[in-house]
């Protein structure tokens, strides 16, 4: 049997049957062109973005009695219309190697039918990535130089933690992109978050004690990782995404 699992709940553990999801569904890009006179051809203007896009499942809630299936669709209404201001992960049996950054999104309107079976559609508004299970993996290198292999054509966004004491020099080495961080003060180790933009202990920000090229990424290929000075070692949760 298919379900769905949003919140770390499954859809089934709710009563819910689907019917059916658009499971192939992808972002269309949003970007600007610009026309210039007398030139053949639209010019791209600056980069463009992928929006959210829309995972939609076709359920029903069977019940054998009215009052039975009331209860049900109070449960499913507490469950999803709860934490509508962040994302949580969304995933099914249709994608099992992959899961949503996700928020139930719309209306909930349930069609009784015969008193006994409730159908709906339930919508989430998902970030346009789908992130690759795999990648939820932490990871800590042998040694300084090692390569990670991000097999998919989009750019990663991973958590690292740096361990060691003192000063350091991180660097991410790819095909078209070289990109170096100078840690001034490592106590023990620094985390950073590259899709949150941060780098911080437990939770004190230490933005304060790094610069360099913004935030690491993990381009497509190989991706070496070098560290010296007081780094000793480097973990990495690499996030591997793809549409």
């Amino acid at each position: 049997m298919n379900y769905f699992e949003y919140k770390g709940i499954r859809s089934s553990d709710m009563g819910i049957r689907i019917e059916s999801k658009n499971v192939f569904s992808g972002p269309e890009y949003e970007i600007d062109f610009l026309s210039i006179p007398g030139r053949d051809g639209d010019l791209i203007a600056g980069s463009g973005r992928f929006p959210n896009v829309q995972v939609t499942y076709s359920i029903f809630i069977p019940a054998k009695t009215t009052s039975e299936l009331a209860q049900k669709i109070t449960a499913v209404k507490a469950w999803l219309y709860s934490g509508l201001n962040s994302y949580h992960t969304l995933s099914d049996t249709y994608d099992t190697a992959f899961f949503r950054h996700a928020v139930y999104a719309g209306k909930l309107d349930i069609e009784d039918e015969l008193n006994r079976i409730g159908l709906c559609t339930i919508s989430f508004s998902c970030k346009p990535f789908r992130y690759d299970e795999a990648g939820t993996v932490s990871t800590t290198l042998s040694a300084s130089g090692d390569v990670l292999l991000n097999p998919y054509p989009f750019t990663s966004k991973p958590i690292l933690r740096i361990e060691g004491n003192g000063k350091g020099t991180l660097t991410i080495q790819s095909e078209g992109n070289n990109a170096t961080w100078n840690f001034t003060a490592l106590d023990g180790y620094v985390e950073v978050d590259s899709e949150q933009m941060n780098f911080y202990k437990d939770a004190e920000p230490k933005n304060d004690t790094v610069s360099g090229d913004g935030f690491p990424l993990l381009y497509p290929g190989e991706n070496a990782v070098a560290y010296s000075g007081g780094i000793t070692a480097v973990t990495v949760i690499p996030r591997w995404c793809c549409l």
